[in-house]
């Protein structure tokens, strides 16, 4: 099994938090066998937040070539999802020489769990294990207006490299951020 099959966080209210975890939280490391029991909650969970409306072919796009890129926070008394991220790591071409890239697709935590560090873990997380997987650099976008967002990516040494006007299908603007892994990166990553 995957180094981070069963890791556990401590479930400590944040000031403000309104739910409180009960016990320690589980952190899984996606796997097929567990699509039955999580991939609808996934969806649910994420189209609550995200701007996109993703089909269930999208998730799969993803959960099928780089579930071991993705990880779940698990609710440690009922098993529910509390919160996931997707990623993946392929060659990005445009770059001379080509760079392997990770991609932070989704993130997502329960309103109600917020603020206690789970998104914080399960980035960390997909970091590392595409670092592991000897990338290059890890991009994403972000709405500009999601604050929590950026300050947790920037937190986490991301920078921003280039507004996208008007990205998204809801008309907002989007930051493409950038995490530079290896020096070699540096050169094309900021745009």
């Amino acid at each position: 099994m995957a180094a981070y099959e069963d890791l556990r966080s401590e479930g400590k209210p944040a000031a403000g938090s309104k739910t409180a975890l009960p016990a320690e939280l589980r952190y899984l490391q996606y796997r097929h066998s567990l699509e039955s029991q999580y991939l609808p909650a996934i969806r649910a969970l994420i189209s609550k937040d995200l701007s996109e409306p993703y089909s269930i072919y999208v998730y799969r796009y993803f959960l099928c070539q780089w579930g071991h890129l993705c990880f779940m926070a698990i609710h440690p008394t009922d098993s529910s999802l509390v919160g996931v991220v997707i990623c993946k790591l392929e060659m990005h071409s445009s770059h001379s020489p080509p760079t392997l890239r990770g991609y932070i697709a989704m993130l997502a935590v329960a309103a109600e769990y917020r603020g206690q560090g789970i998104a914080t873990a399960l980035v960390k997380m997909a970091i590392d294990a595409m670092t592991k997987g000897n990338a290059d650099e890890i991009v994403l976008e972000t709405e500009e207006t999601n604050i929590p967002a950026m300050r947790l990516y920037e937190r986490l040494g991301f920078l921003r490299s280039k507004k996208l006007h008007r990205y998204y299908l809801n008309g907002n603007s989007a930051y493409r951020l950038v995490l530079l892994l290896k020096e070699s990166a540096t050169d094309f990553a900021l745009d």
